[in-house]
C-alpha cells in the first residue's frame, strides 16, 4: 500500500475518533487520523472537563458562602487567575500526550481540516489521500450567530482560558453552556445577564425544576433577558453594545464581553461532502443504523457529528466502536443506545435521565408524578443547600421508574442511581427494598419513588 493510501482515515481526534483509530489499528488496518486543531477534541481540550475542573472553586466557593456562620467563619475567594492555571495542569499536556500515544500505536498523524476529492480521495496537508473508508468524527462548533457585528463575539472557548474575568458579561443564549458559565461568572464576581430567544433557560429540560433554579440564579444576581432577538453588536472602545428587540421595540445592553453561548452544530463546513457524496443536514451526516453514510457507503460518521448524536461523551466513545466494529467485521454491529443522563452543571447541578413528563403522559395511560422542593431534608439542610428539588416520574400500573429529573448539590452524581434503575427497568418496590448508604444523596432517592 501507498504512502498516501490507508485502510481507514479519521477525521477528528476527540473520543469518537480515537476509539474508531485504536480499535481499527489493533486489528492490524493502515489507519491515519487529522484534526485542524490540537489534537484530544472538545471534552478534553475545551469542554467538558477544563468546565468541571472551574466548577470545582465554584462548589468550594458556595458551599463557604452557605456554611457562613455554621462553623465557617468566612466566605471563601475565587482567584481566577489561579483557578486558571490549576485547570491548564490538566489540558496543557493533553495534545502532545495525545499526539504521542497514537502515533505509538503506529498511526499516521495530519494536522488540518481535510476536504473531499471524491468518494475514497481527500486532500489534506496538500496531499491527495486514498481511504477505503473514511470516518467522519469531527464534532460540533458554536453555531453562528446572524448579524453586523458578529465576529464580535466570543465563544466558549475563549470564557474557559479567560486570564482575567471583565466586570460585566452578556451571555447571548440560555442554554446549558450559557447557564453554566453564567453561575461560575457570577460566582467569581462578575455581573452576569443571560438573553434568550425562548420564554425560559434550558428549554430541554422540566420547566418547574428551570424555574426553580432561574429563581435561585436570579438571587445571585444573574440578570434575564427573554424573548429577546440580538439584532446587532458594536463595539466600542472597552466596552460593546448588543441592540437586541422584544415585541418589536429595541433595546440596548453594554458589556465588556458578550459570549455566544447559542447552541452547537455539527462541524461540517469546509469537508466539501457534496464531492464525497455524503448526505447531511442540520442534525449533522445522514446515517443508517450501522452509522454508515446512506449515501456513500466508504464513509461512517459517529459521535457529536453523525445525525443519530446527542452530545454525550460516553455516546461518542460508545458509537466509536460500533464504527469500528462495522469496518472491521463488515457492517455487524447496529447503535443500541441505552437510557443516557444529561447533567447541566450549574451550581447546584441540574440532572436529567429518561422522559420527561410529557413524554411520560403521551406514551402511558396512567403515571405518577412525584415532585417536591425538598429543601427542608436532612442532606440539604446539613450543607445549609439553598436548593434542592426533584421530579420523578413512574408508570403507575407496573411502578417502573420511567424518568427522574434532579436539581441539587450532588444532583449530577445521584442522577446515575436512576440511570441504573430506569435501564434495568426497576420498580419504586425494588428501590425501597435496596438498602443504601445513610445518610447520603443516593439514599435520598428512596423517599423519591
Amino acid at each position: 500500500m501507498e504512502d498516501n493510501e490507508f485502510d481507514v482515515f479519521v477525521i477528528g481526534s476527540g473520543i469518537a475518533g480515537q476509539t474508531v483509530a485504536k480499535a481499527c489499528v489493533a486489528k492490524d488496518l493502515k489507519v491515519a487520523i487529522t484534526d485542524n486543531r490540537e489534537f484530544g477534541g472538545t471534552c478534553a481540550n475545551r469542554g467538558c472537563d477544563p468546565k468541571k475542573i472551574l466548577l470545582g472553586a465554584i462548589e468550594a466557593y458556595e458551599l463557604s458562602k452557605n456554611l457562613k456562620g455554621k462553623g465557617i467563619s468566612k466566605t471563601a475567594k475565587i482567584d481566577w487567575k489561579q483557578l486558571q492555571k490549576f485547570k491548564r495542569n490538566f489540558t496543557s499536556n493533553i495534545p502532545a500526550s495525545t499526539e504521542h500515544n497514537l502515533a505509538e500505536l503506529g498511526i499516521t498523524l495530519f494536522h488540518q481540516s481535510p476536504a473531499f476529492l471524491d468518494e475514497n480521495t481527500i486532500l489534506v496537508e496538500g496531499k491527495k489521500v486514498v481511504a477505503k473508508k473514511i470516518v467522519i468524527a469531527t464534532g460540533l462548533v458554536p453555531r453562528t450567530l446572524i448579524m453586523p457585528g458578529a465576529k464580535h463575539f466570543r465563544e466558549s472557548d475563549d470564557f474557559l482560558n479567560l486570564k482575567k474575568l471583565p466586570k460585566k458579561i452578556v451571555f447571548v443564549g440560555g442554554g446549558y453552556i450559557g447557564m453554566e458559565f453564567a453561575h461560575m461568572a457570577a460566582r467569581a464576581g462578575a455581573k452576569v445577564t443571560v438573553i434568550d430567544t425562548g420564554k425560559r433557560p434550558l428549554h430541554a429540560f422540566e420547566a418547574d425544576l428551570v424555574d426553580e433554579l432561574r429563581k435561585y440564579s436570579e438571587s445571585l444576581g444573574i440578570n434575564f433577558i427573554f424573548k429577546a432577538t440580538p439584532k446587532a453588536l458594536k463595539k466600542k472602545r472597552k466596552k460593546l453594545t448588543l441592540r437586541y428587540e422584544i415585541e418589536g421595540k429595541e433595546h440596548t445592553i453594554e458589556a465588556e464581553a458578550f459570549f455566544n453561548t447559542a447552541g452547537r452544530v455539527p462541524a461540517l463546513a469546509g469537508l466539501d461532502l457534496e464531492k464525497g457524496n455524503v448526505q447531511f443536514g442540520d442534525k449533522g451526516v445522514e446515517t443508517n443504523t450501522y452509522l454508515q453514510s446512506t449515501s456513500n457507503p466508504n464513509v461512517y460518521a459517529c459521535g457529536d457529528v453523525s445525525d443519530k448524536n446527542l452530545p454525550l461523551t460516553p455516546l461518542s466513545g460508545r458509537q466509536g466502536y460500533v464504527v469500528a466494529e462495522n469496518i472491521i467485521n463488515g457492517n455487524d454491529k447496529k447503535l443500541d443506545v441505552p437510557v443516557i443522563p444529561s447533567v447541566v452543571f450549574t451550581s447546584p447541578n441540574l440532572a436529567t435521565v429518561g422522559y420527561s413528563e410529557e413524554e411520560a403522559r403521551s406514551r402511558y395511560k396512567n403515571i405518577r408524578v412525584n415532585f417536591e422542593v425538598a429543601t427542608g431534608w436532612f442532606n440539604a439542610k446539613r450543607i445549609n443547600a439553598p436548593l434542592y428539588a426533584y421530579k420523578v416520574i413512574i408508570n403507575d400500573k407496573t411502578g417502573e421508574i420511567v424518568g427522574a429529573h434532579l436539581l441539587g448539590p450532588d444532583a449530577g452524581e445521584t442522577i446515575n442511581i436512576f440511570t441504573l434503575s430506569i435501564n434495568n427497568k426497576m420498580t419504586d418496590r425494588d428501590i425501597k427494598s435496596t438498602i443504601f448508604s445513610y445518610p447520603s444523596w443516593g439514599n435520598d432517592i428512596k423517599s423519591m419513588v
